[in-house]
């Protein structure tokens, strides 16, 4: 079966449409990097949550419950506007599962009106024709999707068995970027799934990438002979991937801490459904303050203030968004979270 979808036939279809869409997105990303590059002190991504719930529950994963209420329209575009007064470049949507919010299409809006570009992460589980075309009228500029193995299993039922479907929707409705992660590690049964499902992704005309799972805490988890073999595979088959300009997942692969200047609480901020902000998914409660309450000099002594938890992190989205600034600033504050989910943030203390 893994040998009928990786080879199906589907392509996407580049109409004059579509590629005069991808032309007007890939500049307004240029232009947001640009403008990183000559300052510092705006976020570039911010992820924010709009409800915790999720329609699944892999096992590997801590950012979801299966009751919470999704957050009030009024109330999400009230955070959104507060992240476009921080000069935020990118707002991705995340969660729990995004496409269970019923004003998804207005967040989505809200956000394309701010100048930030837009995009979401989701299981996928949700999307028909009329979904996406919705998506598509509401500004969408990117959406990934982690499909995690061929079959479902106990560990994840975000499966390509179950996802193919609505791969070839997106393929045929979509004029949004779309990216599908295949990971290793975590306990996934088969680290050769994730060769199948890139394959499958590039034939479709999308782009692939492949991540490493993290322990609960987000912190290192060395892959084993098998799994490295095929996270060498699918990074040949990728290129042209962001994460290749860079050491970060390298390291991770072969067990070893990386030093890094992690920017978390300036270039990446973390907004969860209580409209906190965090350092990332796995540091909920650093730094813990309302977004309303974050203001510019946060970012600046965030941007300058070193993160314990840096040298073992996987969040790979941060440190991309990090790496902008690897060559400028050395950190000349420590903060150490201890790994935990929630809690008062530690005191900074000034390296002499």
């Amino acid at each position: 079966m893994a040998e009928t979808i990786a080879k199906a036939p589907d392509s996407r279809k580049w109409t004059a449409r579509r590629r005069l869409i991808a032309a007007t997105r890939k500049m307004r990303e240029l232009g947001s990097i640009g403008s990183a590059l000559l300052d510092t002190g705006h976020p570039y991504m911010a992820h924010i949550v709009p409800m915790r719930r999720c329609n699944l529950a892999c096992t590997y994963c801590n950012e979801f419950d299966q009751t919470s209420d999704p957050v009030e329209i009024v109330e999400m575009e009230r955070r959104i506007d507060e992240l476009g007064r921080l000069g935020t470049a990118v707002i991705t949507i995340s969660g729990g599962e995004p496409l269970l919010h019923p004003e998804l299409d207005r967040i989505i809006a809200r956000i394309r009106k701010t100048g930030a570009i837009a995009g979401m992460i989701t299981n996928g589980y949700l999307l028909m024709p009329d979904r996406i075309e919705r998506l598509n009228k509401a500004g969408l500029d990117h959406m990934q999707i982690s499909i995690d193995n061929v079959m479902p299993d106990e560990v994840s039922k975000k499966s390509l068995k179950v996802l193919d479907a609505k791969l070839k929707m997106l393929a045929q409705h979509a004029d949004f970027h779309v990216n599908i992660n295949s990971v290793v590690g975590g306990g996934i049964a088969n680290p050769t799934d994730a060769l199948t499902v890139s394959e499958r992704a590039l034939a479709l005309g999308f782009s692939s990438t492949i991540g490493i799972i993290h322990d609960g805490s987000g912190q290192l988890k060395p892959l084993g002979d098998e799994e490295r073999t095929v996270w060498d595979r699918v990074r040949k088959l990728t290129r042209r991937s962001y994460s290749r300009f860079n050491h970060f997942q390298e390291a991770i692969a072969n067990g070893k801490p990386n030093d890094w200047r992690c920017r978390a609480g300036a270039r990446y901020l973390y907004i969860c459904e209580f409209g906190l902000v965090h350092y990332c998914s796995q540091q909920r409660g650093y730094p813990g303050v309302p977004l309303a309450d974050y203001k510019r000099a946060d970012v600046k002594r965030e941007f300058l203030t070193e993160k314990g938890c840096a040298p073992n992190c996987t969040i790979s989205c941060v440190h991309q968004v990090s790496y902008i600034d690897h060559w400028r600033a050395p950190q000349v504050f420590s903060n150490h979270p201890p790994g935990a989910k929630h809690g008062a943030p530690p005191e900074l203390v000034q390296i002499q």
